[in-house]
């Protein structure tokens, strides 16, 4: 019974001992890959060379500049992220993510890093508002797995409004030029850079208000971490803080959304 009770209290000894090891390693590690969807300027996209460009992409760089971090890149569809972060095929989802309610349950996420509007694109001129009577038997594209498609479905679905989830953004505007949609539900600076600045998009523009429900939409946009990760979470936290005081995601917030205002609200 000595023995077996020694051979217990070594085994808790040691568990205690790795994770304390293991913690230390999380807080003092020099490369973090951030995971993230390159299809969704102007928060993340692809150059002509290749190479990743946009507002996220900027204030991931910044993070680990700030944190002392060489930042790496790992792309996935937007729809994977979680489940990817959680197999730990990379440290932080860097992909203008919304902290929700219902993401919560799943992972962790770090401090607000900036906000922007939801809002709803249609032609010119169709007279749709983003409303249940306006927008009745009428087909609306959103984004697979993204906060518009869940608000769309509570707030539209069942009115009689047909939600049309895609894995790629830019196929909405595709189907919805092609007349095989009648709306997109999507982040304004998105729609705007993505869809409503090209040629496709000289018919069409955002129609009424943003759309609001913080339950569902959430209080902004934050970096994605494995639950319990609390080394790092502090870790990008002092960071994030540092570089909200310091003006730089309200400077690059302009380079990108012009009078957007990002401030977390």
């Amino acid at each position: 019974m000595k023995i077996v009770r020694s051979l217990l209290v070594a085994a808790c000894g040691f568990a205690a001992v790795s994770a304390a090891t293991m913690s230390a390693f999380a807080a003092d590690v020099s490369t973090l890959r951030f995971g993230l969807e390159a299809q969704y300027p102007p928060f993340e996209s692809k150059a002509a060379n290749g190479d990743l460009q946009g507002f996220d992409i900027d204030i991931g760089n910044a993070v680990c500049a700030s944190a002392h971090l060489t930042c790496k890149w790992v792309e996935t569809s937007f729809d994977g992220l979680i489940p990817a972060l959680q197999g730990r095929k990379f440290d932080a989802i860097n992909s203008a993510m919304n902290a929700t309610e219902q993401r919560r349950q799943a992972i962790d996420f770090t401090n607000i890093i900036y906000r922007v509007p939801t809002q709803l694109i249609a032609r010119s001129g169709s007279g749709l508002l983003p409303t249940p009577e306006s927008l009745k038997g009428k087909r609306v594209g959103v984004l697979q797995a993204s906060i518009q498609e869940t608000f769309a479905k509570a707030h539209w679905e069942n009115a009689g409004v047909n939600i049309v989830a895609y894995q790629d953004q830019n196929q909405v505007y595709t189907d919805l030029v092609a007349g095989r949609l009648d709306a997109t539900l999507v982040l304004a600076p998105a729609g705007q850079t993505g869809f409503l600045s090209r040629p496709d998009g000289k018919d069409y523009g955002f129609v009424g208000q943003p759309v609001r429900d913080d339950r569902i939409l959430g209080g902004g946009v934050a970096f994605g971490i494995r639950k319990g990760d609390s080394a790092l979470r502090d870790r990008l936290n002092a960071a994030i803080v540092k570089i909200q005081s310091d003006g730089t995601v309200k400077t690059l917030g302009q380079k990108y959304f012009g009078s957007i205002d990002v401030s977390p609200k």
